[in-house]
């Protein structure tokens, strides 16, 4: 029931990931108003069980609004994952909501604080993890030295990176730079066991200059809400310039393969959304526009975790870190 295209989307990317990834698929919300979507498409074969939830919290609700919806479909859906009836849980909603109800439903793995959005993002060497980008926006230093920790765990069971760099975002590569947070955080990050290379940038967010760059959730946020809607405006542009000239779309002709594959790598539905690290389960957070090709690879995000056991394998290397920065005193 979340997102802005909500539940038309939804519900056709996960007709189209039952179908691709041949697995169940529990959808959680409004029975009537599923079922009204559903019936455009023919179910022959895909397994798609419907779980009704009566309510849903609102892109624009406050947390209160939980107490007064105990069927609300993030309550219900995060349910599932706990009771062990779902491997994942994957919402486009309201992210605050989600983050809160995950925390208190599946509750925080042991030693960490505060969860973490982590989000795979484009690069010019290949993809680096940026975390946090939205779960925790008030943070304090050990909370960010704890998602360097699940950051760099993520990279090295996920995408097999041995001693993946860290770097911690701020407004410059000094480690005398920035607010007393990232000053603190710096300081901490040195002492600790991790790859930690320094300071990066905002600029530097695509070059690829670390494969784990750290922030609060309030920064990573906005840092990522500036590079989509930078990308957005650039292509339009570049569109409108193509349109109105002769010679530029004979250029565009011989150059749309190459820009085929770029448009791939910066779409943001490619890589289908977030994963709420520090929570004991798989919880997969998409972008509120989410078309249904996000929604399909939110979904595919979410059954590749569950089959690496990334969620166990995270605990068990978590605490030997954690016991490496208690003897580093960090």
């Amino acid at each position: 029931m979340g997102g802005d295209y909500a539940p038309k989307e939804i519900v056709a990317g996960t007709v189209a990931a039952a179908e691709e990834l041949g697995i169940e698929v529990f959808l959680v919300g409004a029975e009537k108003i599923i079922k009204k979507e559903l019936n455009s498409f023919r179910l022959k074969g895909r397994r798609i069980t419907l779980v009704d939830a009566p309510e849903s919290i609102a892109m624009d609700e406050d947390l209160l609004s939980l107490r007064h919806k105990r069927h609300s479909s993030i309550l219900v859906g995060t349910e599932l994952v706990k009771n062990g009836l779902a491997q994942a849980f994957v919402s486009m909603g309201n992210t605050a909501a989600i983050t809160y109800v995950s925390k208190r439903v599946l509750g925080n793995i042991e030693g960490i604080d505060k969860p973490a959005l982590a989000l795979l993002i484009p690069t010019m060497k290949g993809v680096s993890l940026l975390i946090d980008v939205g779960a925790s926006a008030n943070c304090q230093a050990h909370h960010l030295v704890q998602f360097a920790l699940m950051g760099s765990i993520f990279m090295e069971t996920a995408l097999h990176r041995k001693n993946p760099t860290v770097a911690l975002m701020s407004i410059g590569e000094e480690k005398s730079k920035g607010n007393a947070l990232t000053i603190e955080t710096y300081r901490r990050l040195q002492k600790s066991p991790l790859n930690f290379i320094g300071n990066v940038e905002g600029k530097d967010l695509f070059k690829g200059a670390a494969e784990v760059i750290v922030s609060d959730g309030f920064t990573g946020n906005i840092a990522l809400k500036v590079s989509e809607g930078v990308i957005e405006t650039m292509l339009a542009m570049a569109r409108k310039e193509i349109a109105g000239n002769f010679l530029a779309k004979i250029g565009f002709l011989f150059l749309r393969r190459q820009l085929k594959k770029i448009y791939k790598k910066i779409d943001y539905s490619e890589y289908g959304g977030a994963h709420l690290l520090g929570v004991k389960g798989i919880c997969i957070i998409g972008h509120g526009r989410s078309s249904r090709k996000a929604v399909k690879n939110a979904i595919r995000l979410g059954q590749k975790i569950a089959h690496q056991k990334l969620q166990e394998r995270l605990q068990e290397r978590l605490q030997m870190l954690r016991r490496a920065c208690q003897e580093a005193k960090v």
